[in-house]
């Protein structure tokens, strides 16, 4: 077995089952496993995704979100165990692949992002 073979095989145990389909412009809320002491419980961080890099096991993704005035981001693994869940709560419609112009914004204007129009049929009104 060939060293390609080999990694393809160790990696293809690693990912994640339930493959989320999120995109770049949507509002998450990213489910991760928080570790304080011997406790192990479940923090939520929503936001919207900024960006998406990487291929296979390698996948980040960077959320953003204003707290208490302040731009926060946190980049993700898309396949780490550490991450329990990731929700999409409203799919957003952009025409970048990376939204960094979101840091220059302040206020309501930081998480203007337009609301992907749901698909119409031929038959219109």
């Amino acid at each position: 077995m060939n060293k390609a073979a080999l990694f393809d095989k160790i990696e293809g145990e690693q990912f994640r089952k339930g493959a989320e389909n999120f995109n770049v412009g949507d509002s998450v809320k990213v489910h991760t496993k928080v570790v304080e002491g011997d406790k192990e419980r479940i923090q939520i961080f929503s936001g919207v995704v900024m960006g998406i890099r990487g291929r296979g096991l390698n996948q980040t993704f960077t959320v953003r979100r204003i707290s208490y005035g302040e731009g926060v981001e946190r980049i993700f693994p898309t396949h780490s165990p550490r991450v329990e869940k990731i929700e999409v709560e409203r799919a957003g419609s952009v025409r970048r692949a990376k939204l960094t112009y979101l840091r220059g914004r302040i206020g309501k204007g930081a998480m203007a992002v337009k609301e992907k129009d749901p698909v119409t049929t031929g038959a219109a009104k």
